[in-house]
């Protein structure tokens, strides 16, 4: 099957993996993941002030922060997996990789890094849970 996992490096991303890694009879060794971070746009101006090479740099390496212990992790577990980092809006972004990768499954914690508006449901996962066909399995 192929999975793809949504992670921010929140608290639920990490109750997000435990879940994953502890359920082998669902998420075994013979699955392919794949590691999905989204980095949220810079600003116009301030991409135009700092340069491409800047804005590249920064988000590489707001990335790398994210998905190494993310990396790391699901290998220990012997998990084949591999990273992608993509810029933009995090809900749009997940659903149309979701849906244009043809994943089997898209797996994300309920609540990240956002704000606490939404009290239920994080205001990402709603999004995504709205607008993905692709199955969602959302972990609290």
């Amino acid at each position: 099957m192929k999975i793809l996992l949504a992670v921010d490096g929140s608290a639920f991303t990490k109750k997000m993996l435990a879940y994953v890694t502890t359920h082998p009879e669902l998420f075994g060794t013979d699955n392919d993941f794949t590691v999905l971070t989204v980095q949220p746009p810079l600003p116009p101006r301030a991409r135009a002030m700092v340069g491409k090479e800047a804005v590249d740099g920064y988000y590489a390496e707001e990335s790398q922060k994210v998905l190494d212990p993310v990396m790391k992790f699901l290998q220990r577990h012997s998990l084949k997996v591999r990273g992608a980092v993509k810029v933009g809006h995090a809900a749009e972004v997940i659903a149309k990789t979701a849906e244009t990768g043809k994943y089997d499954m898209l797996i994300m914690g309920s609540h990240g890094h956002g704000s606490l508006a939404n009290l239920v449901m994080g205001s990402v996962a709603t999004k995504v849970l709205a607008h993905s066909t692709v199955p969602l399995l959302l972990v609290r």
